[in-house]
Protein backbone atom coordinates (compact mmCIF):
# COMPACT_ATOMS: atom_id res chain seq x y z
CA UNK A 1 0.00 0.00 0.00
CA UNK A 2 3.09 2.66 0.48
CA UNK A 3 1.75 5.65 1.47
CA UNK A 4 -1.37 6.14 -0.47
CA UNK A 5 -3.13 4.75 2.35
CA UNK A 6 -2.72 5.13 6.18
CA UNK A 7 -5.10 2.38 7.26
CA UNK A 8 -4.44 -0.70 6.57
CA UNK A 9 -6.62 -2.61 4.35
CA UNK A 10 -8.09 -6.47 4.99
CA UNK A 11 -5.54 -8.30 3.21
CA UNK A 12 -2.79 -6.70 4.73
CA UNK A 13 -3.94 -7.52 8.14
CA UNK A 14 -4.36 -10.81 7.20
CA UNK A 15 -0.84 -10.74 5.82
CA UNK A 16 0.34 -9.71 9.62
CA UNK A 17 -1.77 -12.09 11.51
CA UNK A 18 -0.40 -14.73 9.98
CA UNK A 19 3.21 -13.64 10.77
CA UNK A 20 2.74 -12.34 14.07
CA UNK A 21 -0.33 -14.64 15.69
CA UNK A 22 -0.31 -12.11 18.71
CA UNK A 23 0.34 -9.23 20.35
CA UNK A 24 4.19 -8.68 19.89
CA UNK A 25 5.21 -7.40 22.38
CA UNK A 26 7.70 -8.41 25.20
CA UNK A 27 5.90 -10.97 27.59
CA UNK A 28 2.42 -10.26 26.16
CA UNK A 29 0.93 -12.51 23.91
CA UNK A 30 -2.59 -11.02 23.61
CA UNK A 31 -4.75 -12.80 20.54
CA UNK A 32 -4.73 -11.56 17.41
CA UNK A 33 -8.36 -10.52 17.54
CA UNK A 34 -7.53 -8.18 20.47
CA UNK A 35 -4.93 -6.66 18.48
CA UNK A 36 -4.33 -3.47 16.42
CA UNK A 37 -1.74 -2.98 13.55
CA UNK A 38 0.47 -0.58 14.40
CA UNK A 39 3.04 0.89 12.05
CA UNK A 40 6.69 0.60 13.31
CA UNK A 41 7.75 3.91 11.59
CA UNK A 42 4.65 5.43 11.83
CA UNK A 43 2.78 7.34 9.23
CA UNK A 44 3.01 11.02 9.95
CA UNK A 45 7.05 10.16 9.72
CA UNK A 46 6.76 9.06 6.55
CA UNK A 47 6.15 5.09 7.38
CA UNK A 48 4.43 3.15 4.95
CA UNK A 49 1.57 1.26 5.15
CA UNK A 50 3.62 -2.47 4.82
CA UNK A 51 3.98 -5.78 6.13
CA UNK A 52 7.43 -4.59 6.55
CA UNK A 53 6.94 -1.91 8.58
CA UNK A 54 3.99 -3.07 10.74
CA UNK A 55 3.19 -5.40 13.57
CA UNK A 56 0.41 -6.62 15.99
CA UNK A 57 -0.26 -4.90 19.20
CA UNK A 58 -2.93 -5.25 21.53
CA UNK A 59 -4.68 -1.73 23.10
CA UNK A 60 -2.20 -1.34 26.19
CA UNK A 61 0.78 -1.87 24.49
CA UNK A 62 0.02 -0.12 21.49
CA UNK A 63 -0.65 2.60 23.62
CA UNK A 64 2.87 2.35 25.41
CA UNK A 65 4.50 2.72 21.90
CA UNK A 66 2.88 5.96 21.32
CA UNK A 67 4.22 7.23 24.86
CA UNK A 68 8.14 5.71 24.10
CA UNK A 69 8.62 2.55 24.08
CA UNK A 70 9.66 0.75 20.99
CA UNK A 71 9.17 -2.25 18.97
CA UNK A 72 11.21 -3.89 16.38
CA UNK A 73 11.71 -7.02 14.50
CA UNK A 74 15.23 -8.13 13.98
CA UNK A 75 16.84 -10.08 10.37
CA UNK A 76 16.40 -13.01 12.40
CA UNK A 77 12.79 -12.33 12.94
CA UNK A 78 12.42 -12.21 16.27
CA UNK A 79 10.79 -9.43 17.58
CA UNK A 80 12.77 -6.95 20.81
CA UNK A 81 10.84 -4.70 22.76
CA UNK A 82 12.43 -1.71 24.61
CA UNK A 83 11.90 0.85 26.97
CA UNK A 84 11.51 4.92 26.51
CA UNK A 85 15.15 4.63 27.99
CA UNK A 86 16.15 1.87 25.64
CA UNK A 87 16.94 -0.69 27.31
CA UNK A 88 15.35 -4.07 26.08
CA UNK A 89 12.93 -5.69 28.06
CA UNK A 90 13.63 -8.92 28.11
CA UNK A 91 12.03 -12.07 29.11
CA UNK A 92 13.26 -15.25 29.84
CA UNK A 93 11.75 -18.93 29.70
CA UNK A 94 9.44 -20.32 31.74
CA UNK A 95 11.38 -23.02 33.68
CA UNK A 96 9.74 -26.49 33.22
CA UNK A 97 8.88 -28.16 36.73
Amino acid sequence: MGRTHRVVPPHLRKAVELRDEACVFAGCGAPKYWCDVHHLIHWIFGGETSLENSALLCERHHTKVHHGFRVQRGPDGRWRTFRPDDTEIVIGRPLLV
